[in-house]
């Protein structure tokens, strides 16, 4: 089974290549022009082990929202193809990862339903060039684009570089464990209904 894909997206906004492979060994590829979200995305790609490329161009002179809200965009349309149908995959995981002061908890179910629960405050309300609001928006469009449910909680940290950096790892790590592949499914839905 190749659980490889390649997207790309263009508009008047942006313009984004993305490539994913679910069973990578965490090997990234990031430049959006934004520095802190090429940070986060080689984070999510290295904790979750996606061998992950991704190439956007936005308009950065507005601000960053366009160019991290489309990334997400993509990057959730890709894992939903890389996916398939789900057959044998684990589809729950759940990570927390602490960051210094900071904790983060994630908890994933791969349902096809899209459905972000986000509990993180962030105490400045810039990270570099980001602003911290996007970092709610970018997990909205991965979520609502790869049709999964996530949850993601704060349980400690007042620094916002590491509170967004446990959220991005916890992600990627609750994510890992939701899409691997489990050997007793032989090949199996995780579902009583017999699809996700």
């Amino acid at each position: 089974m190749t659980r490889r894909t390649e997207l790309t997206r263009k508009t008047l906004e942006t313009d984004i290549t993305l490539r994913l492979n679910l069973d990578g060994t965490g090997v990234t590829e990031v430049s959006t022009g934004v520095g802190f979200f090429d940070h986060m995305l080689t984070a999510f790609g290295r904790h979750g082990l996606f061998d992950l490329t991704v190439v956007a161009k936005g308009d950065l002179h507005i601000d960053a929202h366009h160019t991290i809200e489309d990334v997400g965009i993509v990057l959730g349309q890709a894992l939903a193809l890389a996916l398939g149908d789900k057959r044998g995959v684990t589809r729950f995981g759940q990570a927390s990862v602490p960051m210094d002061e900071a904790l983060a908890e994630a908890a994933v179910a791969l349902s096809g339903r899209a459905s972000l629960g986000w509990g993180v405050r962030f105490e400045r309300p810039m990270l570099g060039a980001m602003d911290t609001q996007l970092v709610e928006e970018f997990f909205r469009a991965l979520t609502g684009n790869g049709l999964f449910a996530l949850h993601v909680r704060q349980l400690a940290g007042s620094n916002a570089h590491h509170v967004a950096e446990a959220a991005f790892k916890a992600a990627a790590r609750a994510l890992r464990g939701a899409v691997a592949l489990d050997a007793r499914l032989a090949g199996q839905i995780a579902s009583t209904k017999g699809v996700i």
